[in-house]
């Protein structure tokens, strides 16, 4: 087609849905002033924001297809080589996944065509564009997995799952070669943790699915989300810091935004379980899990990890009776440890070797006179508790280092005349 041509099919669609929808017109109409004007750096911000709102702008048109890929064939396609190729994958995304809700193409099979014919042109596309494609369409074959109930075990799954596997692999290297300072940056991120969470979330571990979850939520604005999205993130996060293997900054998840969507819900005791542990609370700990030791039950991860769960507290508290001593003062007692992990006495040297060995302190153990001199204490994020003792704790160094400096003036032209 001539170009003529090509904007005169793409105005005519517009203006054919505007009036189709009239309360969509605004919108259509907007769209139509952009084109006609040649504002392609507009007009793909413009179609972005429309197809971002499936809730309210996707329909259908006069003869009865999905709107959003009427829009990407009839008037983004055409004219693709103009637009910002970051958020032309944007675009093709959101189109692909308003499919899946589509009954006709709930398979998945018009949603996939529609990013691996943009990843045909990955050369004009760039790193960026092509990396945010490709993982948005290994998210959309997990969603259809998911959707489709088949169990994970079948041939097509594992095959499914290992592609998108070998693409997470693959593109991690290109992802750290992308500068966290472009703009755009955030952006590519976010597509590939999500995919790379929602992989884990389906084969674990839960230790994994922590990585990749953490990371996501670093780069995802949760205005993004839904809801029920941010509730599904907040509850799997919590559970993958309870339960993951080699785990222990639970500073990190307690102080994430996303959490906050908890509270007020009958899961908000997953917070409270996290808190406890992460300021090394044994008790209250157990106290939480007692009074919610029913709604623990029906979580399967939490029962059959129990005592992994449990082990962790205890190394945890241990952590955090290293780190509220004073660095001159972290020679610890076997019984002034047993005392604040809730322990036996006869655990206490376990308890050592085992946070030693997981790296969480460092130092040595005297068995002979029952104490342990740690040197090194695992760095962590600090709740605004913590952080208040800390700057304390700051202050009072300071004073230190100040009376030291006023006596080393003080003594300096004795000391030289002697």
């Amino acid at each position: 087609m001539s170009p003529v041509d090509i904007t005169a099919a793409a105005l005519e669609h517009l203006e054919s849905m505007s009036t189709l929808h009239p309360d969509l017109s605004e919108p259509y109409q907007n769209l139509v002033g952009l084109y006609q004007r040649k504002l392609w750096h507009q007009l793909t911000i413009g179609s972005l924001e429309f197809v971002s709102n499936p809730s309210t702008t996707l329909r259908t048109t006069a003869e009865g297809t999905n709107s959003y890929l009427a829009l990407f064939d009839k008037v983004i396609l055409p004219i693709d080589k103009k637009l910002n190729q970051l958020t032309l994958a944007r675009i093709a995304s959101s189109v692909a996944f308003s499919l899946l809700d589509d009954p006709p193409y709930k398979d998945g099979v018009a949603a996939r065509a529609i990013l691996e014919n943009l990843l045909e042109k990955r050369d004009r596309l760039g790193p960026s564009a092509a990396l945010h494609a490709e993982s948005r369409l290994g998210l959309l074959g997990l969603t259809v997995l998911a959707r489709s109930g088949e169990a994970l075990t079948t041939e097509s799954s594992i095959k499914a799952l290992e592609a998108t596997k070998e693409s997470i692999t693959k593109n991690r290297s290109v992802l750290a070669e992308l500068a966290d300072t472009e703009s755009e940056a955030a952006v590519v991120h976010s597509a590939f943790y999500e995919t790379a969470m929602t992989y884990r979330k389906a084969v674990g571990p839960p230790e994994a699915y922590y990585r990749e979850a953490i990371q996501y939520v670093a780069y995802t604005s949760l205005s993004d989300l839904s809801k029920e999205e941010r509730y599904n993130l907040a509850t799997d996060l919590s559970l993958a810091a309870l339960t993951g293997e080699g785990v222990f900054n639970f500073g990190e998840v307690v102080t994430a935004p996303a959490l906050q969507c908890l509270e007020g819900t009958d899961l908000y005791y997953l917070v409270e379980l996290l808190s406890a542990g992460a300021r090394g609370d044994v008790l209250g700990f157990q106290r939480v899990a007692d009074a919610h030791a029913a709604a623990i039950q029906i979580q399967p991860s939490l029962v059959s990890r129990a005592d992994a769960v449990k082990e962790k507290i205890t190394l945890l508290a241990l952590v955090n009776m290293v780190f509220e001593r004073p660095s001159l003062e972290r020679t610890l007692s076997f019984e002034d440890i047993a005392d604040r992990v809730v322990v036996p006495l006869d655990q206490v040297e376990w308890v050592i070797m085992r946070a030693l060995s997981l790296k969480l302190i460092k130092g040595t153990m005297d068995q002979v006179e029952q104490t342990v001199d740690v040197t090194w204490v695992m760095p962590r994020v600090l709740d605004n508790k913590q952080m208040s003792e800390l700057a304390t704790r700051f202050g009072e160094w300071a004073v230190k280092v100040s009376k030291t400096k006023d006596y080393m003036l003080e003594h300096t032209g004795a000391l030289i005349n002697q």
